[in-house]
């Protein structure tokens, strides 16, 4: 009489390629594969619930995806909120962020956005202030606002891409910057394009079942 549960055999059943890293998690041979890394946006629209950043962030704790930025805010539907992502990795890897993320019950849409998307940041910036004059002129140069002054630092506040902010850290480096503090960044699609809309029902059960095909549960 056979016993234990149907099915074949554990030495009959398929496995799934690829090693698995430190914590357990079986790693894609694609991913692992040499491929040249890029950065990119990744916007999720999810439930506003509690445990949804701490979901979001330790799957790529678990994956060992670096994430460069990560913001979350409310947006035009109090029942849900908007998770910017920006990582910098090889196309596999990215195609693998976006499908398990899908992957979570809380996420709703996912998606890579266009290069031309809107992308801003916000920074305070605390620099040294011996030159009242000069450090002024910078901030003019940056579109700066003075959020705190004092007769020995100032303190701005930048709003506007990754590489304005950037500029303006290095310029303002001739002063002596004594802090940073910066957002990350957020972002929108242009025009009358939906940055991550919900999907359809079907459109979001073809999704999930192509997801669940590819990365099995079993394979967390």
């Amino acid at each position: 009489m056979r016993r234990g549960l149907e099915g074949p055999a554990p030495e009959e059943r398929p496995t799934p390629a690829g090693r698995r890293n430190e914590q357990g998690i079986r790693i894609d041979p694609e991913v692992e594969a040499t491929h040249e890394p890029r950065r990119t946006v990744i916007s999720a629209l999810v439930e506003h619930e509690p445990g949804v950043l701490s979901d979001v962030s330790g799957l790529f704790s678990r994956r060992q995806f670096n994430i460069e930025s990560l913001t979350v805010g409310p947006t035009t539907n109090d029942d849900r909120a908007r998770i910017t992502v920006v990582v910098e990795e090889p196309d596999p890897g990215i195609d693998q962020i976006k499908k398990q993320l899908r992957k979570l019950v809380p996420v709703i849409s996912v998606r890579e956005l266009e290069p031309d998307a809107m992308q801003r940041e916000l920074a305070l910036i605390k620099v040294d202030a011996d030159d009242p004059a000069q450090v002024n002129a910078v901030a003019d140069m940056y579109d700066a606002t003075t959020v705190d002054s004092s007769p020995e630092t100032a303190t701005f506040e930048i709003t506007g891409a990754r590489q304005k902010i950037e500029a303006a850290i290095e310029t303002f480096g001739q002063f002596g910057v004594r802090e940073i503090s910066r957002t990350g960044t957020t972002a929108l699609a242009r025009g009358t394009e939906e940055t991550a809309a919900a999907l359809s029902a079907t459109e979001s059960a073809t999704e999930q079942t192509k997801t669940q095909q590819e990365y099995p549960a079993d394979d967390d």
